[in-house]
């Protein structure tokens, strides 16, 4: 396991808040009937909805988490796999 999966598995154990995000906006973009959508575009719409829209607990999401919560998704919801296109980890190669 990579370092990098390290930290996103700290970090998505310590704050289940931004799941419950990816996957709710993540779903309001498959209600539009959009076939793929960027894991980039879910992850600035969390950061507009907890510094904009809300007063939640600050905390920092770190870009290198995105590839592991769009595999996440698509392992939790396997119907949706392909949604978000990810390329092989380099930790895998």
């Amino acid at each position: 396991m990579s370092n990098l999966q390290i930290e996103f598995e700290k970090f998505h154990k310590e704050n289940p808040e931004v799941w419950d995000m990816f996957v709710k906006f993540t779903f309001e973009v498959l209600q539009t009937g959009r076939r793929n959508y960027s894991v980039n575009a879910i992850f600035e719409r969390i950061r507009w909805h907890t510094d904009i829209e809300t007063n939640s607990k600050p905390f920092k999401l770190s870009n290198n988490h995105r590839a592991y919560y769009a595999r996440y998704f698509h392992d939790r919801y396997p119907q949706y796999d392909g949604f978000f296109k990810t390329k092989q980890l380099r930790s895998v190669a």
